[in-house]
């Protein structure tokens, strides 16, 4: 069997090959993700109102969950803007970005470990995270407190997610990923789900697959 699959590799055209590569690298992203949410227990933020407990069970399900499951490819999210042709050097200084926050260019050689931070994180390690694939969820903690920020923060995944506030941010919530970024109206805005479900562990990041742990935790790391 392992030498007709061979055979079948060889007559493919490079193009082909490299297709069929990644096809087999997206449907192993998909089923890691797929375990991932089976093992996940749903929780449910202590000593929110019963109107905040209803905004942050509804958007635990639209973000971290499609049904029926949706081809990333095919969403479009309004007002998405998009960066091309972003360097993807490692340097030891600070970088003045082009854009708040920024969403990919040079950065440290360590990343940052993916996960909720209550207080900035460094840009420099954030954008590393971002060329492994995660998602870095922004917020003005003078717009988004109380039950709002405890929703955000129990609608984030378990893996390849960075929530932190950012201070001077031109919307209540913005919404990173390598190469793109979009600008929302609130932690109810249903184009974080889009966001989160279309570029999160994207098999088209920099380095897709490449580790959002085991290296720098920030200051305020609380999960």
């Amino acid at each position: 069997m392992a030498e007709n699959d061979k055979t079948a590799d060889e007559s493919l055209t490079i193009k082909q090959q490299r297709e069929k590569r990644r096809a087999e690298k997206v449907a192993a992203l998909k089923a890691k993700q797929a375990k991932e949410k089976r093992n996940r227990l749903i929780g449910i933020v202590a000593g929110a109102t019963a109107g905040v407990l209803i905004v942050g069970t509804l958007v635990t399900v639209v973000v971290t969950s499609a049904t029926p499951p949706v081809d990333p490819d095919t969403i479009e999210i309004a007002g998405l803007e998009t960066f091309d042709d972003l360097e993807a050097l490692h340097v030891q200084t600070a970088v003045d970005y082009t854009m708040t926050p920024p969403a990919g260019g040079p950065h440290n050689p360590s990343w940052l470990n993916c996960g909720i931070y209550e207080q900035p994180v460094p840009s420099e390690y954030a954008v590393h995270s971002l060329e492994h694939g995660a998602v870095w969820v922004t917020y003005d903690p003078e717009q988004v407190t109380g039950g709002d920020l405890d929703a955000l923060r129990g609608a984030m995944p378990s893996t390849y997610i960075i929530l932190s506030p950012f201070e001077g941010l031109d919307a209540p919530v913005v919404a990173s990923a390598w190469g793109v970024q979009v600008a929302l109206d609130g932690v109810d805005d249903p184009r974080l789900r889009e966001f989160i479900i279309k570029y999160r562990e994207s098999p088209n990041a920099p380095e897709p697959g490449a580790l959002c742990s085991q290296a720098l935790d920030g200051e305020g790391k609380i999960s």
